[in-house]
């Protein structure tokens, strides 16, 4: 192996610190959690309207919200059914999918002591503002989504 290639491989990721250990073991399990929880409420039919309610917007106009389906994606997403999750509601589906990933990097923190430098880069160089606006892009391509596949059905 060259010099150049082990020095950019070295850069990639160091030690992780026991606080930063600690606090991905946190985030592995309340991954963990989420989804456990979320697979038994599925699993189980357990009907979550009586917390969350019901959709006032849909309700009101007929037509789905920005989070319209978004339960029923994620519920979908924890059962395994990741093809159905993205059909329903694109936005839940790839929001689970980050979940997913955080949880996996924050295991291999929490697991191996390896820590990721990016983690550095989006947690103290990307504004809040910017990740903000990439959740509302999500929502609102997801949105997009089941708006045109509601005005399809009710025309076609």
């Amino acid at each position: 192996m060259q010099i150049s290639q082990q020095l950019s491989r070295s850069k990639a990721h160091r030690r992780a610190s026991s606080r930063q250990r600690a606090i991905a073991v946190l985030i592995c399990l309340a991954v963990i959690v989420i989804f456990g929880l979320l697979h038994l409420v599925a699993r189980y039919n357990i009907d979550l309207s009586w917390w969350l309610g019901y959709c006032g917007f849909k309700a009101r106009t007929g037509l789905p919200c920005p989070t319209c389906g978004m339960t029923t994606s994620v519920l979908a997403f924890a059962q395994g059914k990741i093809a159905e999750a993205f059909y329903i509601q694109p936005a839940a589906a790839f929001l689970c999918s980050i979940m997913i990933v955080i949880g996996f990097f924050a295991f291999l923190t929490a697991a191996f002591g390896v820590y990721f430098r990016f983690f550095d880069r989006l947690l103290y160089e990307v504004r809040a503002r910017y990740l903000i606006l990439a959740l509302v892009i999500i929502i609102a391509a997801g949105w997009a989504v089941t708006m045109t596949r509601a005005l399809v059905a009710q025309h076609g």
